[in-house]
């Protein structure tokens, strides 16, 4: 899921992006877990995971990134209209708001490929 910072808040240790519940789903099945993903694990634009951020809170509309419990990282400086990269938790429930998916290729090389969305089982 393809997401921007919209506010980095250092002093209360998130930053605010404009990827939501309803883009990643409120479903948090990795909660009881010995490692919580929380909504998802966040990466750089290119795919790449940055550790111990995650997804660790959404409302509707927004996305609160913050240090995975117990990390002993710093929050990344990620300025306003940074694309980061969500690996939601729960991928069906991602899947079902949208149309169709633009789909990044294993070969950077390859074009971006488009998957429209059926609407039945």
């Amino acid at each position: 899921m393809l997401t921007t910072v919209l506010g980095p808040q250092k002093e209360r240790g998130w930053i605010i992006a404009d990827a939501g519940w309803m883009a990643l789903s409120r479903d948090r099945g990795t909660a009881n877990q010995k490692v919580d993903q929380g909504y998802g694990l966040v990466c750089d634009v290119e795919g790449h995971v940055i550790e111990d951020l995650i997804v660790a809170s959404a409302n509707q509309e927004h996305g609160v990134i913050a240090l995975r419990p117990g990390s002993k990282a710093g929050l990344p400086d990620l300025p306003v209209g940074t694309q980061l990269r969500i690996l939601p938790n729960h991928a069906c429930a991602t899947g079902a708001q949208f149309d169709g998916y633009d789909v990044i290729p294993a070969d950077p090389a390859q074009p971006m490929a488009s998957w429209p969305r059926f609407r039945s089982w």
